[in-house]
């Protein structure tokens, strides 16, 4: 039962993959549009953006961009010779800025859906235990601040990176302008950064061309204007979902964590008959199906199983439909897996939960899922309602027998610019080399990847504040906190899922890097922790 719900090879892979369920949608003649998002020629021929700012009024710079492929105002392709990047413009609306590396959506040219408002930062806080967080990301960003203690660099040591080439060097000094409102020598070293930078290039080029954009945003004249005007060409569901699927398949971030997560449900309901699964966002339902395959298989028969699923706008698109396709296929699968199984639809954001959205039975053992979604929630740094601490108490107020929490291994919520600029390029320059080992360069479903489920995480990190800044990581320690805080205790992950996890990496690249610390699992790229998986109680 246990290797049948952690692990299954690389080529069985296909019929338990985000987005959707490939050779399961064959067995049960579904004709989603979700179909064809496995490599192939024609997929690596899909055309291909980069970020772009938003058109500009007439007062602003335009920089030329010879190496990297845009979008004009208008959605259409330029050539190289004629690419552009703007100063955004203040009279947009924003577009909806929720995403992540599962549900996350490309930078949209629809700027009249809102979802995310600007809010004003309020003064109040909950009370003296916010001292403990506050520690916690204070001795943090002091470390990662002394790194780059020499922040202000001699006008000969700029002019030596440049000669180099050292995009890294040059971010640095680009965002250290910015952060200190030099605007002259910010303008000029994106000039020479755009010189740089290219998304067919090493992984610190492609990384820093979305860098560089979203530098250019934060430059807007207001805050209110930085995110919301940046857009690119957004793919059709279908592509969207391609793409996540390529993500999921060329790393194995998320495998970890569905993995990591469906072992402690497991273990925690190996005796129970009936199991209410309430997922804080399900996307496409994919951690599921080996999970129902695995409850099959119990000795004495498998556990009534019923999942409530909670939807957001991001996830549905992506889907290209609402919560009744997840529905349907983990009921055809659980037919099939003679599993008694209900699905619960929630179409709700996760920060907008109420107790009556998630219809508690008291006969079911709860069990309950943040997967790379906790960090999307608003805290006590955003708004007086702190959901984030909030779901975190309604969660441990209906006594679950487990809760697991996936998160990046990242601290950008509560720092500064210059310190969370220096954090997001630490983090993604690892992750963008991941992904350079497993795709060419040049290949444009790798470019489509990195476009549109990273680029944007990338820019709204750097670009945004306040309420429209929802990738808003902590690092696990900081989420520890937070627990406890709300009376949950460590459930130490079994020794079978560390087993099981080092046995997919064996799959992949010998640079990944698997720790167990404390009861949770840390995974990373060389010497750069990139996901963590925890448990509680």
């Amino acid at each position: 039962m246990s290797n049948k719900l952690y692990y299954q090879p690389i080529q069985e892979a296909e019929a338990y993959c985000l987005p959707q369920f490939r050779s399961l949608d064959r067995e049960l003649s579904y004709n989603d549009s979700s179909q064809g998002s496995h490599f192939s020629a024609k997929n690596s021929l899909l055309p291909y953006s980069t970020l772009e700012s938003s058109s500009a009024n007439g007062g602003y710079a335009i920089y030329n961009s010879p190496s990297t492929v845009s979008f004009s105002p208008n959605g259409s392709p330029m050539s190289q010779q004629d690419s552009y990047s703007y100063i955004p413009d203040q009279h947009h609306s924003p577009d909806n800025p929720y995403g992540s590396p599962i549900s996350g959506s490309c930078i949209t040219d629809d700027m009249g859906d809102l979802k995310y408002k600007l809010k004003e930062i309020e003064s109040a806080m909950l009370g003296p235990d916010l001292s403990l967080l506050n520690n916690y990301d204070n001795a943090f960003l002091t470390g990662i601040s002394n790194t780059f203690s020499q922040g202000t660099e001699s006008w000969g040591q700029i002019v030596e990176s440049i000669s180099k080439r050292d995009v890294k060097r040059v971010l640095i000094s680009c965002a250290k302008a910015v952060a200190d409102n030099d605007l002259l020598m910010a303008q000029w070293l994106m000039d020479e950064l755009r010189r740089m930078v290219s998304v067919s290039g090493e992984p610190i080029q492609r990384l820093g061309a979305y860098m560089l954009e979203g530098l250019v945003a934060k430059l807007a004249p207001s805050g209110s204007n930085i995110y919301k005007a940046l857009k690119c060409k957004e793919p059709a569901s279908s592509e969207m979902l391609s793409y996540m699927h390529i993500l999921y398949e060329l790393c194995p971030y998320f495998k970890f964590g569905y993995m990591s997560a469906n072992g402690a449900i497991a273990e925690a309901m190996k005796d129970e008959n009936r199991v209410h699964i309430i997922d804080f966002q399900i996307a496409q339902g994919s951690q599921w199906i080996t999970l129902i395959q695995a409850f099959s298989a119990r000795p004495g028969g498998p556990p009534h199983i019923r999942i409530t699923g909670i939807d957001d706008s991001m996830s549905a698109y992506a889907r290209g439909g609402g919560l009744e396709i997840v529905g349907r296929k983990l009921s055809k699968l659980a037919e099939i897996f003679k599993v008694p199984f209900e699905f619960h639809a929630a179409a709700v954001s996760g920060s907008e939960v109420q107790l009556e959205d998630l219809k508690i039975r008291p006969e079911e053992a709860l069990a309950v899922n943040f997967a790379f979604v906790l960090h999307h929630m608003a805290d006590e740094s955003v708004s007086t309602q702190n959901h984030r601490d909030r779901l975190l108490r309604l969660v441990k107020s209906l006594a679950p027998r487990v809760v697991t929490l996936v998160e990046q291994e990242s601290n950008t919520n509560t720092a500064a610019f210059f310190p969370r600029f220096l954090e997001t390029l630490n983090y993604y320059t690892a992750m963008f080399e991941s992904i350079d080992v497993t795709l060419p360069r040049d290949h444009r479903e790798r470019i489509n990847v990195e476009q549109h489920c990273l680029a944007r995480e990338v820019v709204n990190i750097i670009a945004c504040e306040a309420a429209e800044r929802v990738e808003r990581h902590e690092l696990l320690g900081k989420w520890k906190l937070r627990f406890k805080m709300a009376g949950f205790s460590p459930y130490s992950l079994s020794s079978l899922v560390n087993a099981t996890i080092k046995s997919l990496l064996e799959n992949y690249c010998s640079k990944y890097r698997l720790e167990e610390r404390d009861g949770a699992l840390y995974l990373g790229w060389m010497n750069r922790y990139l996901v963590t998986s925890s448990a509680w109680k």
